[in-house]
């Protein structure tokens, strides 16, 4: 698979507040590439962890474990933009292909797709036959300031903090103002109002109402947006605690668009909770690749590792996340479970006296120490904070404290009483109950009987990403050696390899054929991509000239350009590759 990471564009205007402009344009490019399904692109988290940060591509190439790089850069001036790209070979160290392009401000969305389908062209060229469809981007707005509104609503979204959010909220609001059919806002906001439900920076209940009524109305507009599926599969995990549904949704977001990074990791988690820790796996494994760098995907990497009861590798990386954000109360509350398995229970005990006390969830803190007490065989303590827990499960919505009855009478071998609350949490569609019904903290249950009756009630069929099938050829055989000859006669006899500017679509136009069948034909029958099959004739013709007497008056590079080339580095990479000399090397030996 060609592997590409888009680094974020510079931002050239002179007004820095543009740069919300340069981040929206990178990461429109990312996601177009995304659906490029045969392209691994890696997603806007990681490529966005070396924004201004001065380090070697062949670094970042290493780190991000991509072939190729894109950078590029945006001036905006009034309603003109130029917008300069780059791609990069990062194995040779060498810029294969510019371009600049001048337009204006209005057209952004037709900029985007031209971009975005220049460079999936010049990376098929280069690397090998992938297909590419007509277009890459649609149009998302007639209303260029709305569009601008959720570009800015997303550079203060990507700063996750409440306050920000909050900004968010009110510019997304804004560009519905100008038009009530931007879905990407309308998904905006539900992604804003579930953070501050995640995080209880708002009410639980109000905050996915909301979520849920922008999703529905997003997904009324387009019901064939990832997104939209993702954060339905979202919805119906955390609010109507439907797991197989959610799953079902997650698959759906996939089978649009393979490379979204989220839907691969909430993927990995519902396997995982279910008990699959193979398909968990795959699915981390395939988030890793997209998004190696993020501390999302990262503290997925760590709660694999709980799950499957790697306990010392799980809080290495625990730790990793909360040095970067000691507030994320996913990897504290999963740090504390693991101290508990490591048999470390003073330390699991004060734990959430050493986190900042504005994320402790008090149900949380006592189910641990409860737990941990419990298993120090401190009867006196244990039953004083089960108590408590029993307190907070007088109310219903307070499925924390039932989770941990369930998990606090699993550990203790009080199994009768711990499906008693299984029974409680799946009466009051508990959320909770998918996350704890397999955790490590209830191994001891396990072997009765009863457990794999509720697991599958709990979990039922667990339905796996149909396998895509391998592709038909593009052309029947005889069609394939037809177009062959007719490609060999016309490059032979016009000569186009000379022209600099030569692609391969405008070649498919020559001979009359789909882009898509000619990259096919030139893998599949001449076993060659679009650059090695051109390149190689350009060789060719500049061997010719350097063995004509009368052209040894021209520059080496000069005689390369009248072959086709454009590039200098291109010409010597591309020379030494298929004759194992240098240009200067041959011309010695051919002259002497």
């Amino acid at each position: 698979m060609k592997t590409i990471a888009v680094l974020p564009f510079a931002n050239f205007s002179s007004d820095p507040e543009n740069e919300y402009f340069t981040d929206g344009m990178t990461e429109e490019i990312i996601n177009a590439l995304a659906k490029v399904k045969a392209l691994k692109v890696t997603s806007r988290t990681s490529s966005f962890y070396f924004k201004n940060k001065n380090i070697p591509i062949s670094q970042i190439g290493k780190e991000l474990n991509v072939g190729i790089i894109l950078e590029g850069s945006i001036r905006l001036s009034g309603k003109a933009i130029r917008i300069t790209a780059q791609l990069i070979d990062v194995a040779e160290d060498y810029h294969f292909w510019s371009e600049t392009w001048d337009r204006q401000l209005e057209n952004v969305f037709e900029i985007q797709d031209e971009i975005s389908l220049l460079i999936a062209d010049k990376l098929r060229e280069q690397f090998g036959h992938f297909e590419i469809q007509e277009h890459l981007v649609t149009k998302q707005t007639e209303s260029l300031d709305a569009y601008e509104y959720s570009l800015k609503a997303r550079f203060h979204f990507n700063k996750w903090n409440p306050e920000d959010m909050h900004t968010a909220i009110s510019l997304y609001d804004k560009a519905l103002e100008l038009d009530d059919k931007h879905v990407e806002s309308y998904l905006g906001l539900a992604d804003c109002y579930g953070f501050l439900a995640t995080t209880s920076f708002m009410d639980h209940a109000e905050a996915w109402q909301k979520a849920a009524q922008l999703t529905h109305k997003a997904h009324q507009l387009n019901d064939r947006h990832a997104g939209v599926y993702y954060q339905l599969a979202n919805l119906a995990f955390f609010t109507a605690v439907n797991y197989k549904e959610a799953l079902r949704l997650t698959i759906k977001a996939l089978e649009i668009q393979p490379n979204y990074v989220e839907a691969q990791q909430f993927m990995s988690f519902l396997y995982l909770i279910a008990g699959k820790r193979d398909l968990g796996f795959l699915h981390l494994n395939k988030a890793l690749e997209i998004d190696p760098l993020s501390q999302e995907t990262l503290f997925y990497k760590a709660y694999y590792n709980y799950k499957t009861e790697n306990y010392e590798q799980a809080i290495e990386l625990l730790d990793r996340c909360l040095e970067h954000n000691p507030k994320n109360i996913p990897a504290s509350t999963v740090k504390s479970y693991c101290l508990i398995k490591q048999n470390r229970l003073d330390e699991a005990i004060n734990y959430f006296d050493t986190v900042p006390s504005d994320i402790v969830i008090e149900a949380d803190k006592i189910g641990v120490q409860a737990i941990a007490y419990a298993l120090k065989n401190d009867a006196v303590n244990s039953e004083k904070l089960r108590n408590r827990l029993l307190e907070f499960a007088q109310n219903i919505e307070n499925y924390h404290a039932q989770s941990y009855l369930f998990m606090l009478y699993a550990a203790t071998g009080e199994n009768d009483k711990a499906f008693e609350w299984i029974r409680e949490a799946m009466e009051n569609n508990s959320p909770l109950l998918h996350l704890h019904f397999v955790d490590p903290l209830v191994n001891s249950i396990k072997t009765d009987p009863r457990y794999l009756e509720f697991q599958k009630v709990i979990f039922q069929e667990v339905p796996e990403i149909k396998k895509v099938k391998k592709k038909k050829a593009l052309l029947d055989k005889e069609t394939a050696l037809n177009y062959t000859n007719q490609l060999l006669k016309y490059i032979e006899e016009e000569k186009s390899f000379l022209d600099p500017n030569l692609s391969l679509r405008t070649l498919a136009e020559h001979i009359k054929i789909n882009p898509n069948q000619l990259s096919w034909l030139l893998n599949e029958s001449l076993n060659k991509n679009f650059s090695e099959f051109i390149n190689g004739y350009r060789v060719q013709h500049f061997k010719e000239k350097v063995a004509d007497a009368s052209q040894r008056h021209l520059t080496l590079l000069a005689l390369a350009y009248d072959s086709g080339f454009n590039s200098k580095t291109v010409f010597n990479t591309f020379f030494k590759k298929v004759t194992g000399q240098t240009p200067k090397e041959y011309w010695k030996e051919v002259t002497k």
